[in-house]
């Protein structure tokens, strides 16, 4: 089937021969203009004078000398009349310009239609007393008009509506004056608003002539659909003066039947006496039969997945070295861009494959606009508190443009995790000097906001020219970003001198993050020739052979919802104004014209439900699958999810691993009780984490984490009771309450003490003066401020258990010691240095405690000593084996038998006490003699297998044994 503008240029050349230079062609957006020209240029096979081209907006914008307003010079201007209405009523408290932004767009959106659609401002936003007065004032309404309107007024009755209801009539009575104030404060100061020009050209009031020398049929619109009353009015009347001739691309099948939307615009068009130059009578859709493939596909951007798949016609034409001429990509949801474009492959063979997409690289999906929002958000917290999240310094440090090099940005991380600082300072941040000084210098006010990010974008830009790595579509990104920043700062410039300080820096900043998300940038590409890619509105009066439709969900086409407006259904209605059926119409020309002429049909819709897609596919596919009598084949497309097979990772213990357990062997490495305990759990925790030393990454915790929490704890313990056994070994329960009141500020070191690190070769003494100094500093938020209070609450737990236990003696606190453990391996002795740091060791009635204080969930119950070492078992209590360990290590070194363990769990204690206990009683006395024992036999078994070179580490067979090991996606259990 010939394509549209084939038959459009046909005709034309047959009406105007060679003198088609003297036209003017107008199109809804420029995109066709190329196809036309492409078109004219084969029919006529000859040079030729080409004709005017124009978008309509151009060509309506020739019809005056004022200058056409920009989205920023309507708002202030709109602003300055409202303040003006509010003044002359005698109201004080005026609205600042932020907070009348949002009201703003919805009141110029309702300015515009009332323009483009003729409507009377006066009449529409008349108060009405009395419904009655509707017949009255009203006379030119139809019946079905004077009913909408007499369904929105009755809610209005008097003495009926409430504070909203009252607070909408006084908008509505205000909306005349501010209309007429707003356009003539325009004209005054040399602008005009495009839908008031249509309103003025519609009216033959335009003040430029610039229809006048296109007598004769010259003025040549194409392909338009829905039009404005002011365009229609304009439109009959230049036909009328033989100026214009229109083509409108239409189908019988929908224009002659009254129950299609889809011709509801063009049967309008014929009925006002427009002439379509092209027969009315084809129907393209009832020609011939097409097959349709309806694809469903689960996921958003897994329909950009299956493209690939469907160009495989398109593939074999390139390797054959062919032209690929007419397919088209059509995103019905434009957000499947960047999925798209990650999809199809930029060659095949080595041959390239031509992708040209109309719609251009949206600024918005750059990491240059990830910087500028980065930037935004870094001045809207400096103005606020003046420091920094860490998040947002580590995204700063982390982004690829700020040219920090892989050298220093480990460094710098590492220095702000020392630092453990959860809100950094914008001057410690300043200090690295380079990108820093722009990017973190607060802006000093809302008049220099733009300005500033033009500067920092510019230092960037600036030395991303120098080192020569820039490529030419991000230095288009730049420059397109620099100048609309430009334009938006020449704007603003006069309107935040007139206002000063009444200009909030956040609504600058959030007019810059507006003005950027709606830049975009053309890709390269050819229009004519490739695979073409484009929204649905680009795809306006273009045909194509091969039609792929992305996104073709109910809700997106048609869209289910339409712009805000502070105009109701009703009135809308009852002036003509455009409501949701209108949009409904829109989109079903749009489709239908789409696929008339298309001999290839493939609908891609996401099944998904979420909260943003009703899962179901829109329901023109619907329609035309019942009315058609195309061939439809409806296939579900289930991508292959690939999951890592769960395998067992077996490690050897090969030499260098040998190597390293030699030195537990020879003692140069110790043997810690936690290192058991992750031995037991999993091995291969213990290998990762002992052997390999893969730690886990270090960061800055934003919310206080649970082991940091157990250190702070642990540090106020250890210092409370230190002062009491400096003065005398003997606690009482007067001297434990007498120093109850040095607990906050033992907290507040013990912040201090774990944000400041672990240094080892530091004196005590030394680092508490440090510790000291660097608490002054802390000023805590929210969430350390509970943290406190919990741990505050934790050791007032463990100190009652302490007054109820006295008197006992202090013995030690954080006592450290090594001692030798024999054990065998394969009939060769063998022995391990078991070191411990034990949390307390104190005296009671002649029996010396183990004390280990826990903040997790431990348990006190245990079912037998073997099970506690049972790998691959269930019930593993690693607190019981970590204190009859330091139990063990204690009675070495002290040379004393009678130690007993205990352990603190905070959370149970008071409930629970503090002895373990298994079915056979207390971990006490004679029981606790022989437990001690078949510890130890235990722990022999676990070493031996453990330092037993042909016994690979392995995981636990037991997920439940290492819920929250940092080395899962290593030894790949899920």
């Amino acid at each position: 089937m010939n394509p549209f503008l084939k038959e459009v240029a046909e005709d034309l050349i047959a009406k105007f021969g060679d003198n088609l230079q003297d036209c003017a062609i107008i199109f809804n957006n420029k995109r066709p203009a190329a196809y036309l020209q492409k078109h004219l240029a084969d029919s006529y096979q000859k040079p030729f004078w080409s004709p005017s081209f124009f978008t309509v907006q151009e060509f309506f914008a020739e019809a005056t000398h004022l200058k056409i307003a920009d989205n920023y010079t309507q708002f202030f201007t709109l602003y300055d009349c409202y303040i003006e209405i509010l003044k002359s009523e005698g109201i004080i408290k005026l609205p600042s310009i932020a907070k009348f932004h949002a009201i703003a767009r919805i009141i110029l959106g309702d300015f515009n239609q009332i323009d483009n659609d003729l409507v009377d401002a006066n009449k529409l936003f008349t108060e009405l007393e009395d419904i009655a007065t509707i017949n009255q004032q009203f006379d030119f309404l139809t019946p079905e008009q004077k009913e909408f309107l007499s369904q929105f007024w009755q809610s209005y009755a008097d003495g009926k509506y409430k504070k909203q209801q009252a607070l909408f009539i006084k908008m509505w009575q205000r909306m005349p004056m501010l209309y007429h104030q707003f356009h003539q404060q325009l004209k005054e100061n040399g602008f005009i608003t495009m839908s008031r020009l249509y309103k003025t050209i519609a009216d033959g009031r335009n003040d430029v002539d610039f229809t006048a020398k296109y007598a004769g049929r010259k003025l040549i619109f194409i392909g338009f659909n829905a039009l404005s009353k002011a365009e229609a009015k304009a439109f009959v009347r230049w036909q009328e003066e033989n100026k214009a001739i229109f083509y409108f691309d239409t189908d019988r099948y929908y224009l002659e039947d009254e129950t299609q939307e889809a011709g509801l615009f063009l049967r309008r068009n014929l009925r006002m006496g427009l002439i379509n130059q092209l027969s009315n009578q084809q129907s393209f859709i009832s020609a011939s039969k097409r097959n349709v493939n309806v694809y469903k596909v689960q996921g958003q951007t897994a329909q950009a997945k299956i493209i690939n798949e469907l160009l495989i016609t398109e593939k074999e034409l390139i390797l054959n070295d062919q032209p690929v001429e007419s397919t088209a990509i059509i995103l019905a949801d434009e957000s499947l861009l960047i999925p798209l474009m990650q999809t199809i492959p930029s060659t095949i063979a080595n041959k390239k494959i031509d992708v040209n997409i109309s719609m251009g690289f949206g600024l918005s999906n750059s990491s240059l606009y990830g910087l500028v929002d980065l930037w935004l958000s870094i001045q809207l917290e400096l103005s606020a508190k003046k420091t920094i999240q860490h998040q947002t310094a580590e995204a700063f440090i982390s982004h690829p443009l700020t040219g920090i090099s892989e050298l220093m940005r480990p460094k710098i991380m590492d220095a702000l995790i020392k630092e453990q600082l959860v809100e950094v300072p914008f001057e410690r941040l300043i200090k690295q000097g380079g990108v820093f000084v722009p990017f973190f210098t607060m802006v000093s006010s809302s008049a220099v906001a733009v300005s500033s990010l033009i500067e920092v974008l510019q230092y960037i830009l600036q030395r991303e020219l120098a080192s020569k790595k820039l490529k030419r579509f991000d230095a288009d990104l730049f420059g397109k970003a620099i100048q609309e920043l430009t334009r938006l700062q020449d704007t603003l410039q006069h309107h935040i001198e007139k206002y000063g300080k009444e200009i909030e820096l956040g609504f600058v900043l959030s007019l810059i993050q507006k003005s950027l998300s709606s830049v975009a940038v053309p890709l390269a590409g050819d229009p004519l020739n490739g695979i073409q890619i484009m929204g649905l509105l680009e795809s306006r009066n273009l045909n194509f052979d091969r039609i792929i439709v992305l996104g073709l969900n109910e809700g997106i086409v048609p869209q289910a919802s339409t712009g805000t407006t502070f105009i109701p259904d009703s009135l809308r209605r009852a002036y003509g104004l455009p409501v949701l059926e209108n949009q409904d119409a829109i989109s079903a020309y749009m489709f239908y014209r789409l696929i008339q002429r298309a001999n290839n049909i493939d609908f891609i819709y996401n099944s998904l439900t979420d909260e943003s897609n009703s899962g179901e596919p829109s329901r023109f596919i619907k329609q035309l699958a019942y009315e058609s009598g195309f061939n439809f084949s409806y296939k579900e497309l289930q991508l292959p999810i690939k999951t890592e097979v769960k395998r067992e990772e077996i490690i050897v213990k090969s030499e260098k691993v040998q190597a390293v357990m030699n030195k537990y062997l020879s003692g140069k490495k110790y043997l810690s009780a936690s290192a058991l305990t992750t031995y037991i759990s999993n091995p291969i925790d213990f290998f990762y984490k002992y052997i390999a030393g893969i730690e886990e990454p270090k960061e800055v915790e934003e919310t206080v984490e649970a082991k940091t929490v157990g250190s702070i704890l642990h540090y106020v313990m250890e210092n409370f009771y230190e002062v009491l056994k400096n003065e005398s070994p003997e606690i009482t329960a007067p001297r434990i309450r007498a120093h109850k009141t040095n607990i906050p500020n033992l907290i507040l070191y013990g912040f201090a003490d774990n944000l400041y690190g672990k240094n080892d070769d530091e004196p005590k003494n030394e680092r508490l003066n440090n510790v000291k100094k660097l608490a002054k500093s802390i000023t805590f938020n929210g969430m350390q401020k509970v943290v406190v209070e919990i741990i505050n609450a934790y050791v007032d737990i463990i100190l009652e258990q302490d007054i109820e236990n006295t008197p006992f003696t202090i013995i030690g606190l954080e006592q450290k010691g090594n001692i030798s453990f024999d054990f065998e391996v394969n009939g060769v002795a063998q022995q391990v240095k078991l070191f411990g740091i034990i949390d307390r060791v104190d005296l009671k009635n002649g029996v010396y405690r183990i004390v280990d204080y826990k903040t997790g969930s431990d348990k006190l119950k245990y079912s037998c000593i073997e099970d506690c070492f049972d790998t691959n078992g269930c019930k593993i209590n690693k607190a019981l084996v970590q204190t009859l360990f330091y139990t063990h290590v204690y009675e070495q070194i002290s040379k004393n038998e009678n130690v007993e363990p205990n352990l603190y769990i905070v959370k149970t204690m008071r409930k629970e006490g503090v002895n373990f206990t298994s079915k056979n009683g207390l971990l006490k006395d004679e029981f606790l003699v022989t437990e001690k024992q078949a510890f130890q036999n235990a722990l022999r078994e676990k070493l031996k297998e453990l330092f037993d070179f042909n016994i690979p580490f392995k995981a636990s067979e037991n997920p439940a044994n290492y819920p929250y090991s940092i080395y899962k996606t290593l030894f790949g259990k899920s």
